[in-house]
């Protein structure tokens, strides 16, 4: 059974790509009908390794099954006029290999034409990129240790693609938003290197603007003066992150609750700092290293949430400090986040069948769920699953 999701009655042609395929998801994921276009054999991507059971096979990618759920398949090349007459069904056009827009939006003004390429149209075809140089634009300065002496580290995960096809999805949302009031499409051009460079928060601000270069800090903010780390092993070895330390009134007094319930006031020597936070209604960040007093209540925060980590494992720490409302998390293997208690409520691990294997596989959930319309996500397509009902009316 389709469940509608809020995007429903959208329609998106998708050319299948490495730098578009996770825009096209997000589209699919919440309702619109995205129609992925493979060229004749199929896409590169479904030979990507690993694969179901590490048996190779075009329809056995994980790579191809994570990046199109729901979507619909069809193989057609490019140069062939149903190509055409395919795009003048549709609301958007979703493409990552320099396509003209021209002749598809002087047939159909309203329509939004969406592409993602490593720089930018303008620059013309320089298909020569990979995640890791997208990611060079920027965030992988910003990520790694303490210890300088180490390089960099690329973020898995695709980051690169995936942060340009948020911004991708966004522009194209905002554009179709505008055409409910002009009526007139627009072309979206998402420069993959330039979204990641303003993803690194302070640090291209810090350049351009201070010519200040921030240093990378494990578990944390990259910035101009290193701060203290925020990692520390709890009591059972396993390693947490302690946060941004409490700095609101609100936060000292959510500590000082948390020490009291673990009987733990009397141990902890700075507590009494922690009540001079509530009584000066909290610190301001710019009061550190300037004010003497704002520095030690703010230090005593950060000294109490580690104390806390010392004495209790790792996961009834992150679940306290969430009842408590202080940001602390505990650190996850990518496999342990889809087993936690809260995801696992939320629905956020969705099981769906895969008749390539006969059984059902785990798949990332909705990144958020709209109550009136919450939607479903369905397996990628195999090859050419969707010829006769998508080509078969435009022969």
């Amino acid at each position: 059974m389709t469940i509608a999701g809020p995007l429903s009655g959208i329609r998106v042609i998708e050319v299948a790509s490495e730098f578009a395929a996770f825009a096209g998801k997000m589209l699919a994921d919440l309702g619109a009908e995205v129609i992925v276009v493979e060229p004749p054999g199929g896409h590169h991507t479904r030979t990507y390794e690993p694969f179901a059971d590490d048996v190779p096979g075009i329809e056995r990618s994980l790579w191809w099954w994570h990046y199109n759920t729901s979507k619909k398949g069809v193989v057609l090349a490019l140069g062939d006029r149903r190509f055409a007459a395919l795009v003048d069904t549709a609301d958007m056009v979703l493409e990552a290999e320099f396509i003209d827009d021209r002749p598809h939006r002087e047939r159909r003004p309203e329509l939004i034409w969406v592409s993602v390429t490593p720089f930018g149209r303008a620059e013309g075809e320089l298909r020569h990129a990979t995640d890791l140089t997208v990611l060079a634009g920027g965030p992988v300065w910003s990520c790694g240790y303490d210890d300088h002496t180490i390089p960099p580290v690329r973020g898995g995960g695709n980051q690169g693609y995936q942060t340009a096809g948020v911004f991708a999805v966004a522009s194209a949302l905002t554009a179709y938003i505008a055409r409910t009031v002009h009526g007139v499409g627009q072309v979206v051009d998402v420069n993959m290197h330039a979204c990641a460079n303003v993803t690194t928060e302070a640090a291209s601000y810090d350049w351009h603007v201070a010519k200040r270069v921030v240093q990378r800090m494990t578990g944390r903010h990259a910035g101009v003066t290193p701060t203290t780390s925020s990692i520390a092993p709890a009591a059972d070895g396993r390693m947490v992150h302690t946060g941004v330390p409490p700095r609101s009134a609100r936060e000292f007094e959510s500590l000082l609750r948390w020490l009291d319930e673990l009987g733990l006031r009397d141990e902890f020597g700075e507590s009494f700092f922690l009540d001079m936070g509530i009584a000066r209604g909290g610190v301001h960040i710019s009061e550190l290293h300037v004010d003497v007093e704002a520095t030690a209540i703010f230090n005593a925060g950060r000294e109490a949430m580690r104390f806390l980590a010392d004495r209790l494992p790792a996961y009834d720490y992150f679940v306290g400090a969430q009842r408590y409302g202080l940001a602390a998390g505990i650190v996850y293997a990518p496999e342990e986040v889809m087993l936690d208690p809260h995801f696992v409520a939320r629905g956020f691990p969705v099981e769906i069948f895969h008749d390539e294997i006969d059984r059902t596989a785990a798949h990332l959930g909705l990144p958020f769920v709209c109550q009136a319309a919450p939607g479903a996500i369905t397996r990628a397509p195999r090859l050419g699953e969707h010829d006769g009902e998508i080509l078969g009316p435009l022969r």
